[in-house]
C-alpha cells in the first residue's frame, strides 16, 4: 500500500528551458517534502537521465528551443515502450493542453503557477505513476511464481520420459546413443524449419520415446539377424500402435506428442508406411520430422539386419534411394530442408555415436 513516505521519495526531473521556472517548481515541492528532486535547462538530456535514473515522474515543459516538450516525449516513448508515460507537461498556452494529453502526457500545469494546482497534480500524477510500478511489480512477480512452477511439471514429466526410455535402453545397448541422437536432430531440423519454439521444446524431450512400444516385442524377434518372416513383421510393426497406447491418455503435453510420434513415426508421405497407411499431412508434423531423422540414424547405426553406414553412403541412399527408401517417402519440405542442412546431423551423430564398425 502507498503512503506518503513513498509519496516524498518519489524522483521528480523538472525540464525547462527556464532557470526562474526550474527554480520555482522546485521551491514549491521541495518546501511541501519532495526529497529526490533533480532538473534540467537542457531538452537534449531528458532521454539520457530517465534511461539511467527512470524517474517517477518528469514535469516537462513544451516550449523550449532546439528541441520541444513533443519531441522530448517522442523519445521517452521509445525508452517506456509498452510502458507508462509518467509525463506532466507544463504550458502556458490552453490550446496546447489537449494536444499534449494526445502526444502521451498524462496531466498538465498551468502557467504561471498555483501552488494548490501544482501540489495536486504532482500528486494525483504520482499516485497513478507508483500503483502502475506496484502492479507491475506484482505481476514480474506471478510471473516468476509461474515460470517456477511450470520448471516444477517440467521435471516431473521429464523424469517420467527418461525412466521409461531408459526401459527401452534394456532392449537394445546401442538405443541409449539413438535416442540422444534422435532429440537433436529432431530439434535441429524443427528449428530449420522455423518452427515455434514452444514446439521445438517439445519434440526435443518427446521424440526419444518414440520406440517406446519395443518393450513389448520378444526379444527374438527385435534382436533377429537378418529379415523377418510375415508373422514377424507383422509382430514387429505392433510397436508403433503398442508405443501409442503406452503413452497415451496423460494429460502431459510432452506426452502427447510423444504418443502422436510413436504412432505415426513410421507412415510415409505417399502413404506407403504403417499402421494406418496416413499419407500427406494427415501424419502429424512431429512424426513427419521424427520419420527422416530415424531412417538416417537407422542407416547410420548398426542394426542385427544391417552394417552401420558412413554419413556419405546414408546420404546416397536417402538422396537416390535404396529399393527401400525413397525421396517420396518423406514430405517435400522437411525432406528439402534436411538434405541441405546434412553436414549439420552427420555432427550430432558424431558428437553422440558410439562405436560403430562402418563398413
Amino acid at each position: 500500500m502507498l503512503n506518503t513516505t513513498h509519496f516524498l521519495n518519489a524522483s521528480i526531473l523538472i525540464v525547462d528551458d527556464l532557470p526562474v521556472n526550474v527554480h520555482l517548481l522546485s521551491q514549491i515541492l521541495s518546501s511541501a517534502g519532495y526529497t529526490a528532486l533533480s532538473s534540467t535547462t537542457n531538452p537534449h538530456v531528458v532521454c539520457d537521465l530517465h534511461r539511467k535514473n527512470h524517474y517517477d515522474l518528469i514535469l516537462l515543459d513544451l516550449q523550449m528551443p532546439g528541441l520541444n516538450g513533443y519531441q522530448v516525449m517522442d523519445g521517452l516513448k521509445e525508452i517506456e515502450q509498452g510502458g507508462y508515460l509518467p509525463v506532466l507537461v507544463v504550458t502556458a498556452q490552453p490550446e496546447e493542453k489537449l494536444h499534449a494529453l494526445k502526444a502521451g502526457a498524462k496531466d498538465f500545469i498551468s502557467k504561471p503557477f498555483e501552488l494548490s494546482e501544482v501540489l495536486a497534480r504532482v500528486h494525483n500524477m504520482l499516485e497513478v505513476r507508483l500503483l502502475h510500478k506496484e502492479l507491475n511489480d506484482y505481476n514480474a512477480l506471478l510471473e516468476q511464481r509461474v515460470k517456477e512452477r511450470t520448471a516444477d511439471l517440467l521435471e516431473g514429466n521429464l523424469e517420467t520420459i527418461f525412466t521409461m526410455t531408459r526401459a527401452a535402453e534394456f532392449k537394445n545397448e546401442d538405443t541409449g546413443e539413438h535416442v540422444q541422437r534422435i532429440s537433436y536432430y529432431s530439434r535441429e531440423l524443427a528449428q530449420r524449419l522455423g518452427l515455434h519454439e514452444t514446439f521445438v521444446d517439445r519434440i526435443f524431450v518427446a521424440s526419444p520415446m518414440h520406440d517406446i512400444g519395443k518393450i513389448g516385442i520378444p526379444d527374438h524377434i527385435l534382436l533377429k539377424p537378418g529379415g523377418f518372416n510375415a508373422e514377424e513383421w507383422k509382430v514387429m510393426m505392433s510397436h508403433a500402435e503398442m508405443g501409442a497406447k503406452i503413452l497415451g491418455n496423460i494429460k502431459s503435453l510432452y506426452l502427447m506428442m510423444a504418443a502422436e510420434i510413436a504412432l505415426n513415426h513410421h507412415e510415409r508421405w505417399d502413404g506407403s508406411g504403417y499402421p494406418n497407411a496416413k499419407r500427406g499431412e494427415a501424419i502429424p508434423l512431429s512424426a513427419r520430422i521424427m520419420n527422416i531423422c530415424d531412417i538416417y540414424d537407422a542407416l547410420r547405426s548398426k542394426r542385427p539386419y544391417k552394417p552401420a553406414f558412413d554419413h556419405q553412403k546414408a546420404m546416397n541412399i536417402l538422396l537416390y534411394g535404396d529399393g527401400r527408401t525413397d525421396k517420396k517417402n518423406f514430405d517435400p519440405i522437411i525432406y528439402t530442408v534436411f538434405t541441405q542442412n546434412h553436414k549439420a546431423f552427420q555432427d550430432i551423430f558424431e558428437s553422440f555415436a558410439a562405436k560403430p564398425s562402418i563398413e
